[in-house]
């Protein structure tokens, strides 16, 4: 299945890591959420959260193990958490295959955005001379609603991406990655939280 006229557009390949828990209800629909592992080239593995209906569940029974392709947007929402906000990102499903009858998968992590960028670059270099730059893209969606989502850019994208100026309009190739941080509460406690984020591979104005 390929989602066509939209600035949206994720497809991933991988494995059910846990199976369906219910997330939350709208207009009487249930919506469940489960971590799909999805396979790097490096050999390490992405745990991406997805978001979908009881109705597109209900044709496909998943269960922990299965092998699925699955297609969708990336979409974020803010989250209070101990009176703060938080940024939560989540694929929203719209169709779920068996990996099976994938067809022309190629990469098994594949997502498009079309936005505008809404946020100062920050642009670095990491210790051993690899330049970084940070965006944070707004995708919007229907019913005046908008997805902010994280962008990390490499290389010559990163030397690209630091003279950008705040609402310029950029097309983005890449894939969806987490990352796993330990966030200290005091002194003596930490707890362990995933961070996802858009890792560019190419882009355009």
């Amino acid at each position: 299945m390929e989602l066509t006229d939209s600035n949206n557009r994720a497809e991933l390949c991988g494995v059910v890591e846990s199976a369906p828990c219910f997330s939350h209800e709208i207009y009487k629909e249930a919506f469940y959420l489960f971590i799909l592992c999805v396979p790097r080239l490096s050999g390490a593995s992405d745990y991406i959260r997805i978001i979908a209906s009881e109705r597109i569940l209900a044709e496909c029974e998943l269960e922990e193990g299965d092998q699925i392709c699955v297609y969708g947007q990336f979409r974020s929402y803010n989250a209070n958490e101990g009176g703060a906000s938080r940024l939560v990102l989540s694929v929203f499903a719209r169709d779920i295959i068996p990996a099976s009858e994938a067809q022309d998968m190629k990469n098994p992590n594949m997502l498009y955005l079309n936005g505008f960028v809404c946020k100062e670059p920050v642009y670095r270099t990491t210790p051993f001379g690899r330049e970084i730059c940070d965006l944070l893209l707004a995708v919007n969606r229907t019913y005046n609603k908008s997805d902010y989502i994280p962008i990390i850019a490499w290389g010559r994208n990163a030397r690209f991406c630091r003279n950008i100026g705040i609402g310029t309009n950029i097309k983005i190739w890449g894939r969806i990655q987490s990352r796993v941080y330990q966030k200290r509460l005091s002194e003596e406690e930490t707890v362990e939280k995933t961070a996802y984020e858009v890792s560019v591979c190419r882009m355009e104005m």
